[in-house]
């Protein structure tokens, strides 16, 4: 089991970045699918973007494509969603989360506030 801890959410102006922290518990975090998703209230939380575990391999939802990038540090446990050229539709809770399947997530963080004004 892997316990996931986010940071770097806050409020920014529309047109500005953050950069998202994960930090993961399990020594064995390279064996770990990494992604990042986002929830606004009342919405079902969506997918953001994707890593493999070596890191060379990403995905993302087209609504953030060519404005977000994410990253893995297997050496630090960390994996990181560099957010550039926010909108105002992007703020949500952002959620890290890890499989160590094929399948479905089975391990999240518990999300981090990104708010972002005009």
């Amino acid at each position: 089991q892997v316990q996931l801890v986010e940071s770097g959410g806050g409020l920014v102006q529309a047109g500005g970045s953050l950069r998202l922290s994960c930090a993961a518990s399990r020594r064995t975090f390279s064996s770990y699918r990494m992604a990042w998703f986002r929830q606004v209230p009342g919405k079902e939380r969506e997918f953001v973007a994707y890593i493999n575990r070596s890191g060379t391999n990403t995905n993302y939802a087209d609504s953030v494509k060519g404005r977000f990038a994410i990253s893995r540090d297997n050496a630090k446990n960390t994996v990181h969603l560099q957010m550039n050229s926010l909108k105002l539709e992007d703020t949500a809770v952002y959620y890290c989360a890890a499989s160590d399947t094929l399948g479905a997530y089975d391990y999240w963080g518990q999300g981090t506030q990104v708010t972002v004004s005009s």
